[in-house]
């Protein structure tokens, strides 16, 4: 079976971005499945015309996560096989953000894939830095060792187990030099980009808490604010603060994601369970109301 693979490829905000995340909060939390009229609604209270939507359900389809699935005469769309491990590796990464401590372990993986396998090798370099390898050169990649059991699931995937050696080590640079090597190794700019970004884009969602009823528009703030936040804890592998600069917004961008989930989590599922329950659509799309 070809494994499903995490989105790191969509914008966030897109539509298609917004459906992974309402399926990855939502779908397994209705049984696996939803009828289309639901999907319909849920995406129209963020904004989302019922067209555009069935064109991301189209394509979420073709990318491995979801199913069309009829049930009692419903159509709708259930999670595909191999999907349930993507979206549980997803909820440790995106719901449990991690951070090393000063003595913890590192893993460096080393690994040779010869010219006639280059895009197989192209493969393995593209994973190992969506989840947050640092590349120490071309055949050399570090991570916090906590991250191992991803990396070995990336080379299982590839059938490249034979063709690398993990390793793991405290005995990296002296500190003196580590936060040097630590800037060669990450693109520490992008990623203090992407946390400044989502301070900007959801600290207002915080400020101004949830609406006590299940409403829309919650679940529309809730929903964009983890969004914003899903690309962050898989490319930023969460390094040792001795070793990032002074100014380092990952602390409050972690804090500022948890206030919302915890404020902004309960409400929104609330909504959802309303809009499933409902035979009826609540929630007005840019052409109408959504139907199935």
């Amino acid at each position: 079976m070809t494994p499903v693979l995490d989105d790191m490829v969509s914008r966030p905000g897109s539509t298609v971005s917004l459906l992974r995340t309402v399926v990855g909060l939502y779908l397994r939390d209705a049984g696996g499945w939803m009828p289309t009229r639901a999907l319909l609604e849920l995406m129209a209270a963020l904004g989302v015309p019922a067209p555009q939507t069935r064109t991301a359900l189209s394509r979420v389809k073709q990318r491995g996560v979801l199913a069309a699935v009829t049930r009692e005469g419903r159509p709708g769309f259930a999670l595909a096989d191999g999907a349930v491990p993507m979206l549980e590796r997803g909820d440790r990464r995106i719901d449990q953000p991690r951070s090393m401590g000063p003595g913890d372990d590192w893993c460096v993986i080393v690994f040779s894939v010869p010219e006639e396998e280059r895009e197989r090798r192209h493969q393995l370099r593209r994973r190992l830095r969506w989840v947050g390898c640092g590349t120490v050169s071309p055949g050399a990649w570090i991570c916090p060792d906590f991250l191992r059991g991803e990396v070995l699931g990336i080379l299982a995937d590839l059938a490249l187990a034979d063709r690398a050696v993990l390793f793991t080590t405290r005995g990296l640079p002296t500190a003196a030099d580590l936060p040097e090597a630590i800037g060669q190794w990450w693109d520490l700019d992008h990623l203090a980009a992407l946390h400044r970004d989502f301070i900007e884009n959801c600290a207002a969602v915080l400020d101004a808490g949830p609406d006590p009823a299940p409403a829309p528009g919650t679940f529309a703030d809730y929903v964009r604010c983890i969004d914003h936040w899903r690309p962050i804890p898989y490319l930023d592998p969460g390094l040792p603060s001795g070793c990032l600069p002074a100014d380092w917004p990952g602390t409050e961008s972690v804090a500022l994601f948890r206030g919302i989930r915890d404020s902004h989590a309960g409400p929104s599922a609330a909504f959802v369970r309303e809009v499933l329950s409902s035979g009826l659509p609540r929630v007005l799309s840019a052409d109408g109301p959504s139907r199935p």
